[in-house]
């Protein structure tokens, strides 16, 4: 069972803690994906789906909890604005995913077609999509802390 903080500055610093694990998580991801490249053009591929499965645990392990503090936000704590942007972070955090995942798809394809000139601009399509992700994700974070301390 996880141990759930009781009071709000616990919970806001929990709340925290699981956005870093979700950026060492990318990491994780990012790096894998890079070596699971290097194993091209016989790509040890079950390496890779092992990667993708714990990666994959990883971050539904941290939306579920960010789900419970959402709802607790909006509950115990009768701070709706801050579970709504809990919720819009979290829907910017499925596009992020999905995006990299993309990401990834195309770096192989380039990699095992590298005359074509269209992977490349695919590749620097989505670098693009996840630059204005990170952004408006940015921006929620910043919402959300201005909204958590205002009340200290």
């Amino acid at each position: 069972m996880i141990m759930v903080p009781t009071d709000f500055k616990a919970l806001i610093q929990r709340f925290y803690h699981l956005q870093s694990e979700r950026v060492e998580t990318y990491r994780l991801f990012e790096e894998g994906h890079e070596a699971y490249l290097r194993t091209g053009p016989h790509y040890d591929f079950d390496h890779y789906k092992q990667l993708v499965h714990e990666i994959t645990q990883a971050f539904c392990g941290i939306s579920k909890e960010l789900l419970e503090i959402k709802e607790r936000l909006h509950h115990e704590f009768d701070r709706p604005d801050l579970s709504e942007h809990i919720e819009k972070l979290q829907s910017k955090e499925k596009q992020k995913l999905e995006l990299t995942a993309k990401l990834q798809l195309a770096r192989q394809r380039a990699q095992d077609h590298p005359d074509d000139e269209g992977c490349q601009e695919k590749i620097q399509e989505i670098k693009h999509k996840i630059i204005k992700n990170k952004e408006a994700l940015s921006e929620i974070m910043q919402d959300f802390k201005y909204d958590s301390e205002e009340c200290e």
